[in-house]
């Protein structure tokens, strides 16, 4: 039963940088976390940007870090006080694309996607911050991604969270996973899978999107968007609370037996929890605990612990409000709970005992 603690460093100390996160370091162990999970730390394409500052999924240099957030000595000495902590260190990985202004797009030119015009194209519109690369025979595009990644590697990494990994070709992301494997057998890859509605959308476009199922192929985990629209309904009151647990129970009849979903109430994309259920604190508290108790990794956005009402902006500088209530009591006891061997070993059901009440 994994822990990971998301962290947007911009926004997660006034100062934004890798200095002042190491402070909080303590407090984040003594939560009981076991993975710090960064969003994406290099440097921020200008060109076509949003906002004033840009968002961190536009990325312009693979191998370099934000000067915002300090230098590459900086990374490499929190990534030291993390393991001195007995934690590990998870980086986002954005290979679908890059910024408008990439040094890959610089120089290589030939790896990113065009229309039939030979005009510069992407996937989604609406991501008008990035060009996406072309993977199609383009094996030295391939080579250098995966030697990104073991460079990353050198650098203390522990594990990667794909970004829109549903998008990346299959062969690729075999050869990635033999590759990384090879080198260290205990690193961690999580896949951020997309929706199944938007699965449908591409593919009815002609796009290959991979499936759940296929995504566990290669992935140690996946993100919980399969479950994600029940869990919106609910909230909502579109949908019984029986339908969310049984598209719940249905992940244990299509998934392979040892499969693990990444189990979050938020993240940095889809909103805060707390404005969900109106700051109610006996329903964040008791969908906290579920969630640690459901099969899977669970997840924390830094700032839940804290029930911050606000989702801090991708593209300004917008710190995490720490003054909220505390719920770091209720999430220390739930890692703890859940390091037990039945929680990792033990058989998952989910009795209903009423029609709305669990």
């Amino acid at each position: 039963q994994l822990f990971l603690y998301q962290v947007y460093v911009r926004n997660h100390t006034k100062e934004g940088t890798f200095k002042s996160f190491q402070k909080d370091l303590d407090r984040i162990k003594k939560l009981g976390v076991d993975i710090v999970y960064f969003l994406p730390i290099h440097p921020i394409g200008q060109l076509h940007k949003k906002g004033s500052l840009g968002c961190p999924y536009s990325i312009a240099d693979y191998r370099a870090i934000n000067p915002e957030y300090g230098t590459m000595n900086d990374f490499e000495a929190t990534v030291k006080q993390i393991h001195d902590r007995s934690m590990k260190v998870m980086i986002d990985v954005v290979y679908n694309h890059t910024s408008h202004d990439s040094v890959l797009l610089q120089k290589h030119p030939e790896y990113f996607m065009r229309d039939e015009k030979g005009n510069l194209t992407s996937k989604e519109p609406g991501w008008s911050d990035i060009q996406d690369l072309d993977y199609k025979n383009n094996p030295q595009l391939e080579g250098e991604l995966i030697d990104t990644l073991l460079f990353w590697m050198d650098k203390g990494v522990d594990g990667f969270r794909f970004d829109v990994a549903s998008f990346l070709p299959k062969t690729f992301l075999e050869k990635m996973r033999s590759a990384l494997k090879e080198k260290n057998p205990s690193v961690i890859l999580l896949s951020e899978s997309v929706h199944g509605h938007y699965l449908r959308h591409m593919r009815n476009r002609g796009f290959d999107v991979l499936s759940e199922s296929e995504i566990y192929e290669i992935f140690d985990m996946s993100y919980d968007y399969d479950l994600h629209p029940y869990f919106e309904g609910y909230l909502k009151g579109e949908i019984s609370l029986n339908r969310y647990l049984e598209e719940m129970l249905r992940q244990e009849m299509i998934y392979p037996a040892n499969y693990v979903k990444l189990r979050n109430l938020e993240n940095h994309d889809f909103g805060r929890f707390a404005p969900m259920v109106t700051n109610d604190p006996v329903r964040i508290d008791n969908w906290t605990a579920f969630i640690f108790f459901a099969k899977g990794a669970t997840m924390i956005y830094a700032g839940q612990e804290r029930c911050d009402m606000n989702q801090p902006s991708l593209f300004e500088k917008d710190d995490v409000n720490w003054h909220g209530r505390s719920i770091e009591p209720l999430i220390q006891t739930m890692a703890s709970l859940t390091k037990r061997d039945i929680c990792s070993e033990g058989i998952f059901d989910i009795h209903n005992i009423d029609k709305d009440v669990i």
